[in-house]
């Protein structure tokens, strides 16, 4: 069984309770990170259920392979490393067509901000990379973007995805700053977004820092592409009666998921379950900040 230390998963009891999952379930995690979501969906499922868990990161896979080796050796769980873009041609190969349950935590995770070493934490002096799958020959670092990249397309990718209202100035002084000195760290692009900042936005200037590191983030790893091509195959995977539930951490993603479960539900593929998204309570944003923004959105097959 997954160990309980490896990852706090937000929002578990409302997810737990959305998906109802029971013995025998088939169940698949379409971002297992570190399996804390995991952990509970196979105690739930019990001996002759299974879950099929995704992940982009393979370094991700290695480490919860290593904890999870009983139940892959056992038949209850199977990884994958790979995008969940793809996550109806995995379900088929791995024999994981007609889910009970489907599962996105779109949030970042704790080995990525904390132990990747790839510049996910602007507080840490790392390399500018950003890519969940740093082996993946489609995608280059974030720095190789910064490069290259004119000021007017980063600002549009600051303000677009990063909802930065200082998105041309900070573009601007980007474009100026590499003329100089290389941005090639994620502290380097720190100080170059909070310099950019007129002196009465520096106070919460890391908020701005925040937005533009998720900005560059969701632009190098195609992340908003990927959910709605996922979101696309999902009813087909579910049985009658089978939920997906999604959970997001901020407006752009929350924003794609909605859009998608209303025009699923028009279209007789799905049965919206809540009509508003679920939020953490006091106590657990009070134990765990970053579930602060957590967003949870349930939707349900309807029978055949």
């Amino acid at each position: 069984m997954l160990p309980s230390s490896v990852h706090i998963p937000v929002l578990l009891a409302e997810v737990l309770t959305a998906l109802r999952p029971s013995p025998g379930d088939t169940v698949i995690d379409a971002t297992i990170n570190g399996g804390g979501h995991a952990r509970a969906l196979l105690r739930d499922i019990g001996p002759t259920g299974r879950l099929l868990g995704l992940d982009r990161d393979p370094t991700v896979l290695d480490k919860l392979g290593a904890l999870a080796a009983s139940d892959i050796e056992g038949g209850r769980l199977r990884l994958v490393a790979a995008s969940f873009a793809h996550i109806s041609q995995v379900a088929r190969s791995e024999g994981f067509t007609r889910a009970d349950a489907i599962l996105f935590d779109l949030g970042l995770s704790t080995h990525h901000l904390e132990a990747s070493g790839r510049g996910f934490s602007f507080e840490r002096e790392e390399p500018l990379d950003l890519r969940f799958n740093a082996a993946d020959p489609e995608l280059r670092p974030a720095a190789h973007l910064l490069r290259r990249v004119r000021a007017d397309s980063l600002a549009r990718i600051i303000a677009t995805y990063g909802e930065e209202r200082h998105a041309k100035l900070i573009a601007r002084h980007v474009v100026e700053v590499r003329t100089r000195r290389p941005i090639e760290t994620a502290t380097a692009l720190r100080h170059c977004v909070l310099e950019a900042l007129p002196p009465q936005a520096r106070q919460h200037g890391l908020r701005s820092v925040a937005r533009v590191f998720q900005a560059l983030r969701i632009a190098t790893n195609g992340e908003l592409d990927a959910l709605e091509r996922a979101l696309l195959q999902v009813p087909p995977l579910l049985r009658a009666g089978g939920r997906v539930a999604a959970i997001s951490f901020h407006s752009l993603e929350d924003r794609i998921v909605k859009r998608f479960f209303r025009q699923a539900a028009a279209a007789g593929d799905l049965r919206i379950v809540t009509k508003k998204p679920l939020r953490p309570g006091i106590a657990e944003t009070r134990d765990n900040p970053r579930a602060r923004s957590a967003r949870l959105r349930v939707a349900e097959r309807p029978a055949d």
